[in-house]
């Protein structure tokens, strides 16, 4: 039987739950969308579309996926996903959601029982924490991060690796690490004329945000991902609108490993070295 939209609303979906989307509040409980749900669901289907190849791709490889999703929320991505593709498979593919509110992760947890999602674990724990814990297998096949907030998302980019996961896909958010290490040795580093390039406060803030994201991207090339960072349409309300896609390749890292160094170096960043590991 062929899936259909539902009539009222074209902009769903084919085969989504409507039960699904009225406990997500993207629909009123008498079934009507307002405009704010309507931008939330574009959100969520735009970032789908990126994802959903991904777990193709996985899924034409192997029997299972496998889908971790960091700092989950209300878990908007992760019952979307399990709603338009993990259901169908009939498998012990599986998704968790990490979350530090303890309170949203048992929320979540009775909404999966309530729609029969069996497929679909919450956690509460923190990015870091999730790293070492023996609840998570030790080999997951993709890896999400939206608005993990500033180390969190480099926590993720651990996780990742660690994991050996094939595609990640982050949103980050709240850069304030390195902004904070540049206002802290611009003194020093004001002999070279590259540091005007954050020597206003708020060009610390945003040199700084900048910064992170190209050494995440150098540090995932590194470790032999293919890396592409594209821009979130949709989500005109936040700033944080930069999508960064990486896909295990097993590319040459030297070279990337050597533009991370030099970055770190010139920069003065070098006591960041730790967290932008090559190897």
């Amino acid at each position: 039987m062929k899936k259909t939209h539902p009539p009222e609303y074209p902009e769903i979906r084919p085969g989504q739950s409507i039960e699904l989307l009225k406990a997500l509040h993207i629909l009123t409980r008498d079934g009507k969308m307002n405009q704010d749900s309507r931008r939330k669901l574009k959100q969520v289907y735009h970032l789908y579309q990126f994802i959903e190849p991904l777990l193709q791709d996985v899924k034409n490889g192997h029997d299972t996926v496998t889908l971790v999703d960091h700092g989950a929320g209300k878990s908007y991505l992760g019952f979307i996903l399990y709603d338009l593709f993990f259901k169908a498979l009939q498998d012990a593919s599986h998704i968790y959601g990490i979350e530090t509110r303890e309170e949203l992760v048992t929320h979540s947890r009775e909404l999966a029982q309530q729609l029969g999602f069996g497929g679909m674990s919450f956690l509460n724990l923190s990015v870091a924490d999730s790293i070492s814990s023996d609840k998570l297998p030790a080999q997951v096949d993709v890896v999400t991060a939206l608005h993990a907030c500033n180390t969190a998302t480099d926590d993720a980019i651990k996780f990742a690796l660690a994991k050996q996961a094939k595609h990640i896909v982050l949103v980050p958010c709240c850069q304030a690490e390195v902004a904070a290490v540049l206002r802290k040795n611009k003194g020093t580093a004001l002999k070279n004329t590259m540091t005007e390039l954050w020597r206003h406060p708020i060009h610390t803030r945003e040199f700084g945000s900048h910064a992170t994201n190209v050494l995440r991207c150098l540090q995932l090339e590194a470790h032999g991902y293919q890396v592409t960072v594209t821009e979130l349409v949709g989500w005109e309300h936040s700033m944080k609108n930069e999508l960064i896609i990486a896909s295990y390749k097993n590319l040459s890292r030297q070279k990337a490993a050597q533009r991370l160094n030099e970055m770190l170096e010139m920069l003065g960043l070098q006591e960041l070295s730790a967290r932008f590991f090559t190897e």
